[in-house]
């Protein structure tokens, strides 16, 4: 399953590394790719969206689950 968050207050590199290992933090995360232009991260796995939301929250940037286009 993938699930798809825009995430806020991401400005360089090391942003995307923090969101990164945030993401894979979480129980049930297969793989993660964040993607700096875009403000999005693609999530596989069977996580809870509130604990995705909830870890990078944590580490200091804004998260939601982002609509399908």
């Amino acid at each position: 399953m993938t699930q798809t968050l825009r995430i806020t207050g991401m400005t360089c590199g090391h942003c995307v590394r923090a969101v990164t290992a945030a993401l894979e933090s979480v129980d049930g995360v297969e793989s993660v790719a964040v993607d700096l232009e875009s403000g999005r991260a693609g999530v596989e796995g069977r996580a809870d969206a509130d604990a995705l939301i909830a870890a990078v929250v944590a580490e200091g940037y804004g998260a939601e689950p982002a609509p399908l286009e």
